[in-house]
């Protein structure tokens, strides 16, 4: 399970990294900032979950 665990703290910091690319401001309301952070951190959470499992039963 140790390996499950570094995959995570890589997928989800390689998500984040990536997500900052999207300009999400656009998107979101005028002045919503810190909802924009919080959905870029929350589809980082999703895609790092999603890559990891997928990472997991392609290895096994």
């Amino acid at each position: 399970m140790g390996i499950k665990v570094y995959l995570y703290v890589f997928f989800t910091l390689m998500s984040v990294f990536m997500l900052n690319g999207v300009n999400f401001n656009g998107i979101m309301k005028k002045g919503k900032v810190i909802e924009a952070k919080m959905l870029v951190l929350s589809l980082s959470f999703a895609l790092s979950y999603l890559l990891t499992n997928f990472v997991m039963d392609f290895i096994s």
